[in-house]
C-alpha cells in the first residue's frame, strides 16, 4: 500500500434536528473490520476526524490486532441539552456502516454508558455489533464475553474505563525503563481529568510517581507536594470536571491556559488534539511526554521536541491498551476479569513500547515514526493473511 493512502470512505452527516454536522471516516478495513470510537464535542471537523481513523489503524496495527481504523465525530458541546438526541440520531443514520464493519466505543465527550443507551435505542445492538457478528466462536459468546467485561468493576469505576489509563501508567514506565530512569518518585502533569486522564492519573500515582498537576476545563491545580488524586477523582463530575471545594489547602489552583507551568518528569496531554504545538512545545518542562490523548502534540512540536532531547510515546501506544482490552475481549484472547486484563497490558504494553523506542535508537528517528513503520509493517502483513475486504461499500453510502 502506500504510505499515505486516501481514507476509504468520508461521511458528512447534517442532524436535521439541530443542523449540526457528523462525521464518520473509515480509514481502511482489515478482514472486513474497523475500529474507532465517537467523540462529540462542539467544533469537531471532518480534518479531525480522518486524522484520528488514520490514528486509528497505527493504533490496531501497534498491537497486532486484526482491524482497520475508523472514527466519528458530532459537532456539539456534550453539555447542550439538545446533544443527547443528536447522538441518538447521529448513531441511527450511521446504522448501514455499523452493520458493514465499522465498531465502535466510548471517546471524548461519550461515555460508553451513554453510547449503550443510544444504540439500544436505534436498534443497533451493541457499538461493537461488526466485530460481535464475526467472533470465532459466535456472536453469542462474544456478546456476553464483552457484557462481563463492561460490568466488570474496578475501584468502583468500569474496566472499560479505567484500563486505558493503566496502560498509559505501564507505557509511562516502560519509557522510564528504557531511558534508565525510575518512575517511582517522578513528578508528573496530566492534562485533562476524564475516564482517561482520571485513571492515568491514578495509576501513575500508583506506581510510585508524584502527581503534581491536574487540569480540566476549569484551569489546572497544582501542588509540587503532590496531589491527593483519589481525593481529585471523588469530587470530579461525569465529564471530568474538579469540584474546587474539595480541594486541600497547599492545592494551588491555576488559569486553564497555564498547565503547562508546573515543573515535571513526565508530561500526559490526556484531552483533546493538538494542545502542544510550536507555540508553546518550548514550554514544556518534562524530559518524557506520554499521549493519552488522540493527537495531542503536533508534528512539528514533535520535532522540536525531539530536537530538545524529548522522548515522546506516540498516542496510539500510550492509550492503546482500551482499543486492544475491546479486541482481546471480542477475540477470546482472555476472560472479563480485572487480572486477566492487567497482565495482557502490562506483557503488551511493555514489549510494544521497548519495540518502538529501540527502533528509534537505532534509526535515529522519532518514537513516532519508529511505531508508524512497525503498525504499518503489522497491518500490511494482516492484510496479506486476512485480506481487506473493502471493496463493497455499505448501502446508501459514497466516498
Amino acid at each position: 500500500m502506500s504510505s499515505n493512502p486516501e481514507p476509504r470512505l468520508r461521511v458528512i452527516w447534517t442532524d436535521p434536528v439541530t443542523g449540526r454536522k457528523g462525521y464518520a471516516v473509515i480509514d481502511r478495513f482489515v478482514n472486513g473490520l474497523a475500529g474507532g470510537g465517537t467523540r462529540m464535542r462542539e467544533g469537531v471537523t471532518l480534518q479531525e476526524v480522518e486524522r484520528l481513523a488514520r490514528t486509528m489503524s497505527y493504533k490496531n496495527g501497534a498491537f497486532n490486532l486484526p482491524g482497520g481504523g475508523a472514527k466519528g465525530g458530532v459537532d456539539i458541546d456534550p453539555h447542550d441539552v439538545a446533544a443527547r438526541g443528536m447522538l441518538s440520531r447521529f448513531v441511527g443514520a450511521m446504522r448501514p456502516l455499523y452493520k458493514s464493519g465499522w465498531g465502535t466505543a466510548e471517546d471524548l465527550g461519550v461515555s460508553q454508558d451513554l453510547l449503550d443507551e443510544v444504540f439500544a435505542e436505534q436498534g443497533v445492538g451493541m457499538s461493537v455489533q461488526a466485530m460481535l457478528d464475526r467472533a470465532g466462536d459466535g456472536a453469542a459468546a462474544a456478546q456476553q464475553r464483552v457484557r462481563d467485561g463492561l460490568s466488570t468493576k474496578v475501584d468502583g469505576v468500569g474496566l472499560a474505563d479505567c484500563i486505558g489509563g493503566y496502560g498509559v501508567a505501564e507505557a509511562s514506565a516502560a519509557a522510564a525503563r528504557h531511558k534508565g530512569w525510575d518512575l517511582k518518585g517522578m513528578t508528573v502533569v496530566v492534562q485533562g481529568f476524564g475516564s482517561m486522564g482520571g485513571s492515568s492519573a491514578r495509576y501513575l500515582a500508583r506506581k510510585g510517581a508524584r502527581v503534581v498537576g491536574v487540569a480540566d476545563v476549569d484551569g489546572c491545580i497544582t501542588n509540587p507536594d503532590g496531589l491527593d488524586v483519589e481525593a481529585l477523582l471523588r469530587a470530579r463530575n461525569e465529564l471530568g470536571e474538579v469540584d474546587r471545594s474539595a480541594l486541600r489547602a497547599k492545592d494551588r489552583p491555576l488559569p486553564r491556559d497555564r498547565w503547562l507551568d508546573p515543573q515535571c518528569d513526565v508530561l500526559v496531554p490526556a484531552a483533546i488534539a493538538d494542545v502542544i504545538t510550536a507555540d508553546n512545545a518550548h514550554l514544556v518542562k518534562a524530559r518524557l511526554v506520554v499521549e493519552a490523548a488522540n493527537i495531542p502534540t503536533t508534528e512539528e512540536a514533535q520535532g522540536m521536541l525531539h530536537r530538545r532531547g524529548v522522548v515522546v510515546i506516540p498516542d496510539y501506544l500510550a492509550n492503546g491498551a482500551a482499543n486492544a482490552w475491546w479486541w482481546w475481549i471480542l477475540l477470546g484472547v482472555m476472560g472479563p476479569s480485572a487480572p486477566e486484563a492487567f497482565a495482557q497490558v502490562d506483557r503488551t504494553m511493555a514489549q510494544t513500547v521497548e519495540d518502538a523506542l529501540a527502533l528509534a535508537d537505532e534509526k535515529s528517528i522519532t518514537p513516532r515514526e519508529a511505531a508508524d513503520e512497525i503498525a504499518m509493517r503489522n497491518l500490511d502483513r494482516l492484510v496479506e493473511k486476512l485480506g481487506e475486504d473493502a471493496s463493497q461499500q455499505p448501502a446508501g453510502m459514497t466516498s
